[in-house]
């Protein structure tokens, strides 16, 4: 599996595994609020990020979103989640990107143990999202 520099033509494909990954591990998201943050996804967030994915025959099984200092997204298709493809991808934003700061969401243990299980510290906390709602937000670095 390699990692492959992502394009708009790939942009349809990776909402889907947006969506199919939040649905599997954002269980304090609504089904509406899934919906209002979709085009949000499409037509925003992965037009500001660097991003990069992972494909195996011809499918996207995960992606990465940075921006110049942050990762700002993650996310791996539920059917392939424990393979190591999130590592992979941010090894990969460590190593070769040198970026070493992600924001988690608080009601995700999952992505906050995953992210600690790669040597991330928790340095700082948000009660609301970037977007103002009531999702905290956990600022976590990597000091190694």
């Amino acid at each position: 599996m390699m990692i492959e520099h992502a394009t708009q033509a790939d942009f349809p494909e990776i909402v889907d595994v947006w969506e199919a990954s939040v649905r599997a591990t954002h269980d304090f998201l609504t089904e509406q609020g899934i919906q209002d943050l979709k085009p949000h996804i499409l037509n925003e967030y992965l037009q500001a990020a660097d991003l990069y994915c992972v494909r195996e025959n011809g499918m996207v099984l995960g992606f990465l979103g940075l921006s110049p200092d942050k990762i700002e997204m993650l996310f791996i298709r539920p059917d392939v989640r424990g393979k190591g493809i999130g590592k992979q991808l941010i090894m990969f934003a460590i190593r070769e990107k040198k970026i070493k700061k992600v924001d988690v969401n608080e009601q995700n243990p999952q992505a906050v143990g995953f992210y600690k299980h790669l040597g991330f510290e928790i340095v700082g906390r948000s009660p609301l999202d970037p977007q103002g709602k009531p999702f905290p937000i956990l600022s976590m670095e990597l000091f190694r």
